[in-house]
């Protein structure tokens, strides 16, 4: 790969990071900071990011339009897929039963996996498609603010 291109590319994970950092969620670049998130008591929502562009037009837009829902999580943490790989395999081991994808979000409930967005559930969709789904999710398994 050419410099001209890595420094695209930093440029356009340092946006994909940004994004989601300012919509609310907290990035965990470590399988310890997983590991310690995770396994809190409470409700979890975890975006898996990424540089797709399913992850910037609709993904993002999705977890930053979904943090302002009466019945939400207690945390909202992000991983980086392809960028942070040793935490994005930590997180996916909490995702029992599904596939590495990504754009996903998964909704944790003390450490126990409750609803999985895949990217096919993402991919082809609009935000608010996906924000409902998510809206499911906190209805059945969060508690009101």
């Amino acid at each position: 790969m050419n410099m001209d291109f890595n420094l695209f590319m930093n440029d356009v994970v340092h946006q994909a990071r940004q994004e989601i950092v300012s919509a609310g969620y907290s990035e965990l670049k470590t399988p310890e900071e997983v590991e310690e998130v995770l396994a809190q008591k409470g409700t979890t929502l975890v975006m898996v990011n990424s540089v797709c562009g399913c992850a910037g037009g609709i993904a993002r837009p999705a977890a930053a339009h979904a943090v302002h829902y009466d019945k939400r999580p207690d945390q909202f943490v992000t991983v980086f897929a392809g960028q942070d790989k040793e935490a994005t395999e930590k997180a996916r081991s909490f995702f029992t039963g599904y596939p590495p994808s990504s754009p996903s979000f998964a909704l944790l409930k003390d450490g126990e996996l409750c609803m999985m967005v895949e990217r096919h559930q993402i991919e082809g969709h609009d935000p608010m498609s996906v924000v409902l789904k998510l809206q499911e999710g906190f209805e059945k398994y969060c508690e009101e603010l």
